[in-house]
């Protein structure tokens, strides 16, 4: 009888039902976890002339992808969530790309960034031009501590006294390192970096010589670089080393500017050779001043973080206080993300009928952005999931006594006989 057949087809339904939001309840703490729900079709075996040989009802599962589950703060930085649309891009062990939701993502034994479910985090090297391209790297935060720099490179600006400096006429910083009393105008420092990240401080002398016989004349000055492990007990001269650069400086007696004399090369120690700029320094009618006084290079330091922006973009930090860009986090997404093919972990795969999977830049092209010491909650609604169960419930009962009746209808058949 066809209506036993429906009735089947309605427990079966139900059934499918129920275990769907069996799936959800269990879930209902699952990051990242989007509810599923049971959707319901007609079955018609025939149509035609006046009535139709109905078939009762197909169930079938839809996974809500594209919900947005709440973000919830937590302490572990490598805790991410996606506030908007698309997926993270992770790996099992054997290298197969999976999209999923779920950012629990905490170092293994080896620094790879694995979630919850056993998927490795995937992401791009820094500065490798593929920060929207499939990424084939695992994100990795057991970075060495950086490296040391040394210096090249640096800027020393200062004003020197015009009126008030006296001209050294002798013992000079440059003539004259080891005595005790040396002429000199003006002292200040710079610290520069050698090749394996010793700090060194070079002391710099300046110097008034007086005006030089040019026309217009041009008042000359002599600037001189020691380096500071080389001074006496107390600090200064005299020293126990030749000066490591001596340089003739000229200003403009109008302007006051530097017109020759910069760069200061000065070789460091163990280290480059630091092209020091000094062409803002001034001699005017004021006291002397350090007005800039900078260079580059650093010491070795220890990992001490690392952050993650919302743009996806991983940086070590270090305990210095410098900072490096390690890794470029891209996000993907489908045409039909609640058309992916659900797998065991919580991650999905592109089907036909999702579409191809895109790579792009979180916050651009429609992505979300991602979302640091968060994680995004699951998409399960507990008292919805519970009433839906009792009304599944009352639908199996339903159906059941559908099917006992037509069982009834067959017993008075088959008794007719007799």
């Amino acid at each position: 009888m066809s209506m036993m057949g429906s009735a089947v087809s309605g427990m079966l339904g139900d059934t499918s039902w129920l275990s769907s939001i069996s799936q959800n309840v269990s879930n209902a703490n699952t990051n990242g976890y989007k509810n599923a729900e049971t959707e319901f079709s007609t079955l018609v075996d025939q149509a035609g002339g006046a009535a139709d040989s109905l078939a009762g009802v197909k169930a079938s599962l839809r996974s809500l992808n594209s919900l947005q589950g709440s973000v919830v703060g937590t302490s572990t930085t490598t805790d991410l969530a996606i506030q908007g649309e698309g997926f993270f891009v992770v790996s099992d062990a054997s290298g197969a790309l999976y999209l999923t939701r779920n950012g629990s993502f905490v170092p293994d034994s080896s620094g790879n960034l694995v979630n919850s479910a056993g998927y490795y985090l995937m992401g791009n090297t820094a500065g490798s031009g593929q920060a929207d391209a499939v990424p084939t790297q695992k994100v990795n935060v057991t970075a060495s501590g950086d490296l040391p720099t040394a210096t090249t490179a640096g800027t020393l600006s200062v004003n020197l006294p015009s009126a008030s400096s006296t001209v050294a006429a002798a013992n000079l910083p440059s003539v004259y390192p080891n005595v005790a009393t040396v002429a000199y105008t003006a002292e200040t420092s710079v610290v520069a970096y050698d090749n394996l990240g010793g700090a060194h401080t070079i002391n710099v002398y300046l110097t008034n010589t007086g005006p030089n016989a040019a026309v217009p004349p041009e008042d000359t000055w002599q600037i001189t670089a020691y380096d500071a492990a080389d001074a006496a007990a107390g600090g200064g001269f005299p020293y126990s080393a030749a000066p490591l650069a001596t340089q003739a400086l000229t200003f403009s007696a109008t302007t006051g500017k530097l017109t020759t004399g910069s760069p200061f090369n000065i070789p460091i120690p163990n280290g480059q050779t630091m092209a020091l700029d000094i062409s803002g320094t001034t001699q005017l009618a004021s006291s002397f001043s350090v007005n800039t006084n900078t260079a580059n290079g650093n010491a070795p330091s220890s990992l001490t973080g690392v952050t993650i922006s919302a743009d996806g973009t991983l940086d070590f930090q270090y305990s210095n206080g410098a900072s490096n860009v390690g890794y470029d986090i891209p996000l993907a997404n489908v045409a039909s993300p609640d058309n992916l093919t659900s797998l065991n972990g919580n991650v999905f795969q592109a089907s036909q009928n999702s579409g191809s999977i895109v790579y792009g830049t979180a916050g651009t092209s429609g992505l979300g952005t991602i979302v640091s010491s968060s994680l995004e909650s699951s998409t399960v609604d507990l008292a919805t999931e519970l009433t839906q169960m009792i009304e599944a419930q009352s639908a199996y009962q339903a159906n059941s006594k559908v099917f006992q009746t037509g069982a009834d209808l067959l017993q008075i058949l088959n008794n007719l006989k007799a």
